[in-house]
């Protein structure tokens, strides 16, 4: 299942996309917000897709903020989460490639509205290569976690 959320500052932008991802029958829950709230904190929409992106390890996420990064850190302080701050189309089909991200985050601010779509369509389109030094590197890093 893709999960998708925002705070104030990518709100627009998320619904842009949800629009766009529902057109081509994708499968996805808007974790929200449902309405747009000046000022509204990122940690409260990012925690609860980050919890249901954890449930199964097929589950994906997308959070958008402003600059992308606050979604992007927060994501990552869960074990078991592999975030991706992406700027480019390339970047995030790297990102799923090499490093198997589970969460998207984006920067609402610094990307229009149709890169973001070819990004996010990029990052849901390519898979983890499953190559073996990818693996080793993945493993390293989830042994780190339990630091």
């Amino acid at each position: 299942m893709l999960y998708i959320s925002s705070d104030h500052g990518g709100f627009e932008l998320k619904n842009k996309l949800v629009k766009l991802l529902q057109a081509k029958n994708m499968e996805l829950v808007d974790m929200g917000p449902a309405a747009y709230k000046d000022g509204d904190d990122y940690p409260d929409y990012t925690v609860p897709l980050v919890r249901k992106v954890l449930e199964q390890p097929n589950n994906k996420g997308i959070v958008i903020c402003k600059n992308g990064v606050g979604v992007n850190m927060l994501a990552n302080k869960f074990k078991g989460i592999r975030a991706a701050l992406a700027f480019e189309p390339n970047q995030a089909a790297s990102a799923r490639t090499d490093d198997d991200t589970n969460i998207l985050a984006l920067p609402a601010n610094y990307i229009s509205e149709d890169l973001a779509a070819e990004v996010v369509i990029n990052w849901l389109t390519t898979p983890f290569s499953n190559e073996e030094r990818h693996k080793r590197r993945l493993k390293k890093v989830s042994q780190l976690e339990n630091l």
